[in-house]
């Protein structure tokens, strides 16, 4: 009876999570006026996929500048935050706790005092409504987390397959690369995916730093094209439909990952 009990309490807790979801797949394929009735309609039974042609035709600019910047934040993190977890977790870095600390502080500022400074940067170096200026801001948030993940994972690697490595007379680099870097393989896509996300998800630096709309990301975009079709809501709801297609697609296919390189991480020497 316990397990009867907890089975229907979860299946219950997560069709309440997923319930969003499903309203607005269903609500994508009806058509607008089915949408206003006093009666909901649970099932598209009379579907179009109107709403997701309209949503295409104007939303698909913003997909790809979203798709350009998440990949580029994806690679400038990486860039970054690999040879400091490394220096940080194998390497003698004077102040290593200290550095720590910091990072753990930066994830604690508020983002609108971030985005702020920002759009006062980014004008002075004339990287209003850039890809570039999108990645550097959305850089700074994903930066310190990628580090922490990644540095909690090189810190579980023995200390004896570096040694080795320096043996065979591999530098600090080559080591990263060729040892470090292929056993980190969870971590780095765990940081990857996370970094991915909070550059998807983000609307607060997105509407700072873009004016222009061919400029603006996906979650810019929806916000615009509510205003714009407030009463068109089967094209609204398809349009958060195909933006949420592929971070799904993205948790699915790496989910083993990120569960091996969180549990990975968690592991203390």
């Amino acid at each position: 009876m316990r397990r009867i009990l907890t089975t229907a309490t979860g299946v219950l807790i997560l069709a309440v999570m997923l319930f969003p979801l499903y309203w607005m797949l269903n609500a994508s394929l009806l058509p607008s006026t089915e949408l206003v009735r006093p009666t909901p309609t649970w099932l598209p039974v009379h579907g179009t996929l109107a709403g997701y042609r309209n949503a295409l035709s104007s939303q698909g600019g913003h997909l790809l500048t979203s798709l350009y910047v998440s990949l580029g934040t994806v690679a400038a993190t990486l860039l970054i935050a690999v040879p400091a977890a490394y220096g940080l977790a194998h390497l003698a870095a004077p102040g290593r706790r200290s550095l720590l600390f910091a990072l753990l502080v930066a994830q604690m500022i508020p983002g609108i005092v971030m985005a702020n400074a920002f759009y006062v940067a980014a004008n002075r170096l004339f990287l209003l409504n850039s890809p570039l200026g999108l990645i550097l801001a959305d850089s700074t948030l994903c930066v310190p987390f990628a580090v922490l993940i990644l540095h909690a994972f090189m810190r579980s690697v023995p200390a004896e397959v570096r040694e080795a490595a320096a043996l065979d007379g591999a530098s600090d680099l080559r080591t990263l690369v060729s040892v470090i870097l292929p056993m980190s393989r969870n971590a780095v896509i765990t940081a990857s995916l996370f970094s991915f996300l909070f550059t998807w998800a983000d609307f607060l630096f997105a509407v700072t730093l873009t004016t222009r709309d061919e400029f603006a990301p996906i979650t810019v975009g929806i916000y615009r094209f509510i205003g714009a079709h407030l009463s068109d809501w089967n094209s609204v709801m398809a349009t958060g439909v195909i933006a949420s297609v592929p971070v799904a697609v993205l948790l699915v296919v790496a989910q083993r990952y990120v569960a091996a390189g969180i549990a990975s991480g968690s592991v203390k020497d």
